[in-house]
């Protein structure tokens, strides 16, 4: 019979199920820039493979004339198939820090494993070039003639963020975000609205004042981007896909002659981009 864990301490066995989304799943959502609700939609699936409906063509709609039939016309879709690709992690602590209850070393633990979780969900998401198997394809894995790639010679002005939200509509498509590295994002905060002014050009979020928009748009920031390049994000038209079976489990068998125990978290990740040429790349070429 499994051992539950209490909230006076880790105990070995399964964890609750009711503790995962608390301790693992809400705040690995809450960490990872992929994840973030303006850069991406999460959607939870039951099994290995993820299928995401793509649509080809939208059904046709035409003028008529009052009481004349209406030609009926069907959308063309074809699938994206996603295998959500396994992530993991393990921490060993030791049997004091285990019974140890301030605070519970459960939640530390379980923050340390999310914190590295979600870096690791961003670095397969952003990286340039995709990460080598089995982490999962993301955005470095889409060749350039397949999305929208702009030039710009230097981080000096908005002018370019103007010209990506521009070509991203006349594709039918509304960018939410935009993501860059640190050093990029350094250098576009601290642009002025002139030469002789001390007020940044760009706006700030009034939901929340340390984040700096563009078009409406905030910018977000991740070290997994890399620098020199910013992203132009439609969320929804990326899709991050979640394997719904998330565990976190702790055992001693391993560790029983130390008298530590290991927290275990694993669950199972895929990105999909149902149409990539909404997606912008911005890409500083000196």
């Amino acid at each position: 019979m499994a051992t539950y864990t209490s909230t006076t301490g880790v105990r070995p066995g399964l964890i609750p199920e009711e503790w995962i989304d608390r301790l693992v799943v809400e705040p690995v959502a809450a960490e990872s820039v992929a994840m973030n609700p303006a850069v991406s939609t999460t959607i939870t699936v039951n099994g290995q493979l993820a299928h995401i409906p793509k649509v080809t063509d939208d059904v046709a709609a035409n003028w008529v004339a009052e009481g004349a039939e209406i030609s009926p016309d069907d959308a063309e879709f074809s699938e994206i198939t996603v295998t959500t690709r396994k992530i993991a992690a393990l921490s060993i602590i030791s049997r004091e820090l285990a019974d140890d209850t301030s605070p519970s070393a459960l939640e530390l633990i379980g923050a340390g494993i999310a914190r590295s979780i979600a870096k690791k969900i961003d670095a397969a998401f952003f990286s340039e070039p995709a990460p080598a198997s089995p982490a999962p394809a993301g955005l470095g894995s889409l060749p350039d003639n397949q999305i929208t790639k702009l030039n710009v010679t230097a981080w000096d002005s908005t002018d370019n963020f103007a010209l990506a939200d521009s070509v991203a509509g006349q594709i039918g498509v509304t960018l939410s975000c935009w993501v860059a590295n640190p050093v990029d994002a350094l250098t576009l905060a601290t642009i002025k609205a002139s030469t002789d002014s001390r007020v940044p050009l760009l706006a700030t979020d009034p939901t929340q004042p340390s984040r700096r928009i563009i078009e409406g748009k905030p910018v977000l920031i991740s070290p997994a981007v890399k620098s020199g390049t910013i992203w132009g994000l439609p969320s929804d038209r990326v899709i991050v896909a979640r394997r719904k079976d998330v565990t976190l489990e702790t055992s001693t068998d391993a560790y029983f002659s130390s008298d530590r125990l290991g927290i275990r978290a694993t669950g199972r990740m895929g990105f999909a981009f149902p149409h990539t040429l909404g997606i912008v790349k911005l890409v500083k070429t000196s």
